[in-house]
C-alpha cells in the first residue's frame, strides 16, 4: 500500500495494483484558443497551465504500471445522444454540432473533440467517449474497471466542478475511493475550483480526497 501523508482531509491509502488514472477531457476544443470553451467567453490559459502536471502524472503512472484511462465529452455526428436541454442551454455563439474553427463542435472525430498532443493516449491507453459530464453515465467505465478489480480512481483535467467532480460523484457511489490530484486539475473560474475542492473534502472526505502532484510523487517512488 502506499500512503500520501499529505492528502487532505486525512492520508490517503492505496494499492497501485488495483488503481487506475482517469484523466478528464483533455480536449482541444476545452483547452485551446478558439475552441468551444473560448467561444463561451472564457480564458482557456486557465486550463493550459496544468498541462505540465497532468503530464507529469500520467508519466509517473505510466512508469509504476498503473492504467492510464482518458475522456472525452463527445457526440455521435447525428446528435442522437444530445439532449435538446444541454444544447440549447447557455447563450454562446456556437453550439455543440456547429461548425466552429476546429470542426463540429464536441462531436467524435472532430479536430476539435480530440485529446491535445501533450496528453495524448498511448495506443494501448484506453480513451472513454462520453454525452455527459461524468465519465460513468452511458458508457462502458464501469464495467471495465470491474473486470480490472479497480478500487481506486486518481484523477486529474477539466473542468473541477463540472466533469471532474461529476465523475467523481458517481465513482463514489460506486463505492470507489478517489483523490483528485489539485494541480492537475482546473476551471475557467477559480473560486469554483476552490468551492469544489473543498466540497470533496468536507465532512471527512464524503466525495473523496485532494493531495498535490509532489506528494503524490514522493509517497509513490520513496
Amino acid at each position: 500500500m502506499i500512503k500520501v501523508d499529505a492528502a487532505r482531509p486525512f492520508p490517503f491509502a492505496f494499492d497501485p495494483a488495483k488503481t487506475a488514472l482517469i484523466v478528464i477531457d483533455m480536449q482541444r476544443d476545452f483547452v485551446e484558443p478558439g475552441g468551444f470553451g473560448e467561444t463561451l467567453g472564457n480564458d482557456v490559459k486557465r486550463l493550459q497551465a496544468i498541462v505540465p502536471t497532468t503530464a507529469a502524472l500520467i508519466d509517473l503512472c505510466r512508469n509504476k504500471g498503473t492504467e492510464v484511462i482518458h475522456t472525452r465529452e463527445c457526440h455521435r455526428p447525428d446528435l442522437s445522444d444530445l439532449p435538446r436541454a444541454k444544447r440549447d442551454r447557455g447563450n454562446p455563439e456556437l453550439r455543440i454540432g456547429d461548425t466552429g474553427p476546429m470542426g463540429r463542435i464536441l462531436v467524435a472525430g472532430e479536430v476539435g473533440a480530440e485529446i491535445i498532443p501533450a496528453l495524448a493516449p498511448t495506443d494501448t491507453e484506453r480513451v472513454i467517449d462520453k454525452p455527459g459530464k461524468g465519465a460513468f453515465y452511458a458508457t462502458p467505465l464501469a464495467d471495465h474497471l470491474s473486470q480490472r478489480q479497480i478500487t481506486t480512481l486518481v484523477l486529474a483535467g477539466v473542468t473541477t466542478e463540472v466533469c471532474v467532480q461529476t465523475t467523481m460523484r458517481e465513482a463514489n457511489d460506486r463505492g470507489f475511493d478517489c483523490l483528485l490530484i489539485e494541480d492537475a486539475t482546473e476551471s475557467y473560474f477559480p473560486a469554483f475550483k476552490t468551492a469544489t475542492l473543498d466540497m470533496i473534502r468536507a465532512q471527512g472526505a464524503i466525495v473523496g480526497w485532494t493531495a498535490r502532484f509532489a506528494d503524490l510523487k514522493a509517497a509513490w517512488c520513496g
